[in-house]
């Protein structure tokens, strides 16, 4: 069994791509077979084995699926068809597939398929509570030229943020106000930005934001990052940090927990929710 369902509401080929990846190295680890094993027991090549298990093989094809769960014992009716299903789920097309140009790599299929999203940004609003206009400034000042590529990357950014509308994963967003203090030349845009934030903050829903002083040093002083949680146990925790070209991704255990840890302190010298709310209020009277 893979110990969780197979559908949530917010589908993520991604994420089901990495939980069909685990479970087919969990059954060949179970019948005490290595890749080279599993290579001669099915006539599937060592490397492309090896490449379903750490998903560096995005469509892993069913009668692949098949041959290595009969090499591996895996008999089980209930459990053959759970992991076909991976199979067939991780096969289909995310909406974000359509912005390749503009998005990077895999993230965002996990963040569609999170249960809890902590996010610390010493720089720039989160991603997800950017308002259109204050994530086409950033556009343009990334030195992206092409009236297209910035409209698309607004278009992206409006469709990830859908996932905050309907069963929304839980929220924890915590960012230096010195983002808003920078738009002081952008005075609509600001307004725009932490009126959004307030409303966000105050709105019934599982979002909920705090404000580092941009007067005060704080222990995120090192650079951004993700910490992503999901429903299922079977699909680990991991912490995301992003960089010019794609993204690291971060599964150790005890590298995910000094994050964890990290993050903590940073909601620690945070202002508190309500104060967060107050600060913002401030900006715009």
């Amino acid at each position: 069994m893979l110990g969780s369902p197979l559908v949530t509401e917010r589908y993520s080929p991604t994420v089901r791509r990495r939980r069909l990846s685990e479970a087919l190295k969990s059954r060949r680890l179970q019948a005490r077979m290595t890749l080279d094993d599993a290579a001669k027991a099915t006539e599937i090549s060592r490397t492309t084995i090896n490449n379903i298990e750490t998903g560096e093989k995005k469509k892993p094809k069913v009668i692949e699926v098949k041959a290595l769960l009969d090499a591996y014992g895996s008999h089980g009716e209930r459990e053959r068809e759970e992991i076909l299903t991976l199979c067939r789920q991780s096969q289909q097309t995310g909406w974000w597939s359509r912005y390749t140009d503009v998005l990077k790599g895999d993230y965002i299929g996990f963040e569609a398929e999170a249960s809890v999203i902590s996010n610390w940004e010493p720089l720039v609003v989160p991603g997800l509570l950017q308002t259109p206009e204050y994530t086409e400034l950033l556009a343009k000042t990334a030195l992206m030229r092409d009236p297209k590529d910035i409209q698309r990357t607004v278009d992206a950014r409006i469709e990830r943020q859908k996932i905050l509308k309907e069963n929304p994963p839980e929220l924890w967003a915590v960012f230096d106000e010195g983002a808003l203090l920078r738009l002081k030349d952008w005075p609509e845009i600001q307004r725009r930005q932490v009126e959004h934030l307030i409303h966000m903050a105050e709105h019934p829903g599982a979002t909920t934001l705090q404000m580092t002083m941009s007067s005060r040093l704080n222990p995120g002083s090192a650079g951004a990052f993700v910490l992503m949680d999901f429903p299922s146990n079977v699909d680990p925790s991991f912490v995301y940090l992003e960089t010019d070209t794609d993204g690291i991704y971060l599964e150790d255990h005890e590298e995910v927990a000094r994050y964890r840890h990290l993050f903590g302190h940073i909601r620690i010298a945070a202002l508190t929710p309500q104060e967060t709310v107050m600060r913002l209020r401030e900006m715009i009277t």
